[in-house]
This record gives structure tokens, sequence and C-alpha cells, in this order.
């Protein structure tokens, strides 16, 4: 999935020289905590509830623009990045947000919690499913746990791995919604051990 595929388009965006508080109003409105600063239709800066934090005070926040908050130079995306890449981003900088610039130009934001959706999704959390773990016998594989599921008709979501300190690797298999215990009995009896079983 490709950052153009969750993020938000048409974002609201603020000018350098407005103030603090009319980004504090903007945010307040639109129930959004990030704000690309633009001039001259170019993204010039990103500012966010964070960045506001200091100035919560009234009184601070009458003559300040939002230059003298805002973080210049922003990590960027485009829309054709990969929400694995931008995941890396999010997790290298500790942010929260991020624009996305198409030949200079802002196209849209992604959020933390646009990421999130996008993950959830993708690993079909939101749908009926279930779930089974498989410590897979290292000598036939994947492929064979893969077609076992198959031949009992199960439709897979997504497999997700962890290594376990055995150095054994356990792959979490998510499934529509189906009868496990045809599968856990034909696996077990080729030798894969069935971790657990989630209907």
């Amino acid at each position: 999935m490709k950052v153009k595929n969750c993020m938000q388009s048409e974002p609201v965006t603020i000018g350098r020289n407005a103030l603090i508080k009319e980004a504090f109003a903007l945010m307040d409105k639109h129930a959004i905590r990030h704000l690309p600063v633009m001039e001259d239709g170019r993204l010039v800066g990103f500012i966010t509830e964070n960045d506001l934090r200091q100035y919560y005070f009234p009184s601070m926040v009458e003559d300040i623009p939002v230059d003298q908050a805002m973080v210049r130079n922003p990590v960027t995306v485009t829309a054709d990045t990969s929400i694995d890449q931008a995941a890396r981003l999010f997790h290298e900088y500790k942010i929260g947000g991020l624009p996305v610039l198409e030949n200079d130009e802002l196209v849209g934001i992604i959020t933390a919690s646009d990421l999130l959706s996008a993950f959830i999704e993708i690993i079909g959390l939101l749908k009926a499913s279930s779930r089974i773990d498989v410590m897979v016998d290292k000598k036939v594989g994947l492929d064979e746990v893969s077609k076992v599921i198959r031949d009992h008709h199960g439709e897979i979501i997504s497999v997700a791995t962890e290594k376990r300190p055995s150095h054994r690797k356990v792959h979490y298999f998510r499934l529509e919604k189906c009868d496990l215990q045809p599968i856990v009995h034909d696996l077990e009896l080729l030798g894969h051990k069935v971790v657990s079983v989630i209907e």
C-alpha cells in the first residue's frame, strides 16, 4: 500500500505570517494536530500541536507568528512512498505527521493515525477472522503450510512473523473465519508445531 491510498488530500494549511493563535483556532476548528505552513503556494514549514505547547498561555500568542514556532524543512514523503517507508520515517524522527509532496506541490498529509488505520486494514484486524500460530518445520517451509490451509478452503488474509529466543520463527496466519481444527490436525501430522489457535 502507498501513502496516496491513506493520506488526507487537500489538508488544512496556514501561512507563515499567520499568528500562533490562528494556528490554535484552525486546529481546534478542524480537530487536527498538524498544519503545513505555506508561502506563495510552497511548503516552507510544518507546525504541530506539540510545537505549540510552549505557547498555551493566551498572553504569549497575541503577536507571535507561526514562522517562529514551525519546523523548517520538514521531513516529507511522496504519494508513491510505501506506507512501510513512511512508518520507518515516523519511527526514526519521532514525528506524528508528514506532508506529502508531488513536484514540490503539497498534495496531502499523512498522520500516525492514518498509518495505523492502513496497517489495521492490511492485516485484517477488523474483519471476522481466525488465527493460527505455527512454528514451521524448516525442512518444508511455508509453502506446505499455505497448501494445507488452501486444501481446507482457508483464505489467508495476512501472515506475520516473530523470531523466538530459540531462533525458531513463529508465523501468525490470519484467515477469513473458518474451522481451524482440520487445518491444525493436518499441520501437526506433517510435523509443524501449532503454538496457538484463535477462532
